[in-house]
């Protein structure tokens, strides 16, 4: 999401320009053609909470090309996660708002417990490549690993971070930009600063109250299928649904075993229904409609159904191997990713209860939830298949740590725009309305044949919408959306 934020006044050239004598920290970043200032805003871990000590948050500011006039809005910006560092996608993010260069301020703060603002570790990494009781013992670890510290971690802090340095800079109202995760920070942050923000930009979007057992993005699945069958025209969108339905049913009665590569050594794992809920929603939702040119997996994927419905895995589990191959080769610690999510997303129990009537409360949800509504998957499959919510905070512990998050006051009313891809199951059309229907102002578009993220559209146009809202504040011409093409399908014959 991208937003502007009005600045400039001398304290803020006060603030922020540092003197001869003062030299910009190692970490900050070189921007051709711009002007970057850098530096640090010393935050309490715990608000109130003073012996558990400061964390130093780390921020870049990237000024305009045309610094003889004050700048027109500061947009701030989130990439997601939780856990992606703001400041390591200066590159990206610069050439996302590069037509806004001449006369906006790019505001990049790394979240507490990322990239400069005190990293977190405790462990977490190769989370894909562990079984789900694994999983549980491991986040559980976590908790144990950072103690009441734990409990620094969550989107009400790094929002409020972000005023923090927004207060430092001298700024005024500002833009924000989130983008996955960042919808939901920057939706957090707009209800706890409203009167700062002078429009929102959001992209691949959910709802802080989303339904934690994802029946949104199940859903998303079968209506993606479809949707790459009928435009490119390479199969039946309702047979490719039957398709998975059957794998599905198959994968329940006998789950495939699958050995990957892992540092020179096989890994031996298993084809389940949850694994390929977790393929279909992830990683082939990512950056869809960016290489026009090449079938990614998405696409890939409704030949190798086939298959297997017909009782050849083998391709199948060849797609999904190398999928956990590249999965098992992120050395990312997902200490921060897990502590934001198991302190802040809404979940199918009491975090009160103790695990035993955790476990009762999330059996029982399962049960009641409607088959229908999760597309060709059980509501248990789908809800134990995710690595960011689910049964996955089960174990995390409720003393020390933060309590769910929920919007209890007005979001702001200004301009907001959001926008999905109309081939993710991550972040789908679904919950992006839902998210949408959060703000007093807000539009929602529809972006054809992208995943996740939009803007990553090869054509540009979704990056034209954004950059466009961002300088006008309001949605402009849309017809480039028509041009987007479908993309590249495998045949299934």
């Amino acid at each position: 999401m991208i937003s502007t934020l009005m600045a400039i006044t001398t304290a803020l050239s006060v603030l922020s320009s540092p003197s001869p004598a003062q030299k910009a920290p190692a970490w900050c970043p070189t921007v051709a053609g711009h002007r970057v200032e850098c530096g640090t805003e010393s935050r309490p871990l715990v608000a109130g909470k003073p012996a558990l000590g400061t964390i130093e948050v780390a921020y870049a500011l990237v000024r305009r090309t045309d610094e003889s006039k004050p700048a027109k809005n500061t947009i701030v910006v989130n990439p997601g996660g939780p856990g992606g560092g703001a400041i390591e996608s200066v590159k990206g993010y610069t050439e996302l708002t590069k037509p806004l260069a001449t006369d906006h301020d790019l505001l990049l703060i790394d979240p507490r417990g990322t990239g400069q603002s005190g990293k977190l570790s405790c462990g977490l990494t190769g989370l894909a490549l562990l079984t789900r009781p694994e999983l549980h013992r491991a986040a559980a670890r976590c908790a144990a690993t950072l103690g009441p510290r734990a409990e620094g971690y969550t989107s009400a802090a790094t929002a409020d971070d972000i005023d923090a340095v927004r207060r430092r800079l001298g700024l005024d109202q500002i833009v924000l930009y989130g983008v996955s995760y960042g919808t939901y920070l920057m939706s957090i942050y707009a209800e706890r600063h409203p009167e700062t923000v002078r429009s929102i930009m959001l992209s691949g979007a959910y709802p802080v109250g989303f339904d934690p057992l994802g029946g949104p993005s199940a859903r998303a699945i079968s209506l993606t299928l479809r949707r790459i069958c009928e435009r490119a025209a390479a199969c039946d969108g309702d047979t490719v649904v039957d398709d998975l339905r059957t794998v599905n049913a198959r994968l329940r009665a006998k789950p495939r075993p699958m050995t990957i590569t892992v540092d020179g050594k096989p890994r031996a794992l298993t084809l389940t229904e949850s694994t390929l809920a977790l393929v279909l929603t992830f990683p082939a939702s990512d950056a869809v409609g960016s290489t026009p040119g090449k079938t990614p997996l998405l696409g890939r994927l409704p030949a190798r159904l086939h298959h297997a419905a017909r009782g050849d895995f083998r391709p199948l589990i060849k797609e999904i191997g190398a999928v956990f191959k590249e999965l098992a080769a992120d050395p990312t610690d997902q200490a921060l990713a897990t502590s934001v999510v198991c302190n802040d997303y809404a979940r199918p129990w009491s975090v009160d209860a103790p695990l035993r009537e955790r476990w009762r409360q999330f059996h029982r949800a399962v049960e009641h939830a409607r088959p229908a509504a999760f597309g060709t998957f059980t509501p248990r499959a789908f809800a134990t298949s995710p690595l960011d919510g689910g049964d996955l905070c089960i174990a995390w512990p409720k003393n020390g740590t933060a309590r769910p998050y929920t919007l209890t006051g007005d979001l702001p009313d200004v301009p907001t725009l959001v926008l999905s891809g109309d081939l993710d199951s991550n972040t789908s059309d679904e919950n992006g309305k839902l998210n949408a229907a959060q703000f007093p102002r807000a539009r929602f578009l529809s972006v054809p044949n992208t995943g996740h993220i939009p803007e990553l559209d090869a054509t540009g146009c979704a990056k034209t919408i954004m950059a466009s809202f961002i300088r006008d504040e309001r949605l402009g011409d849309t017809s480039c959306l028509r041009r987007i093409p479908p993309i590249k399908v495998k045949p299934v014959r």
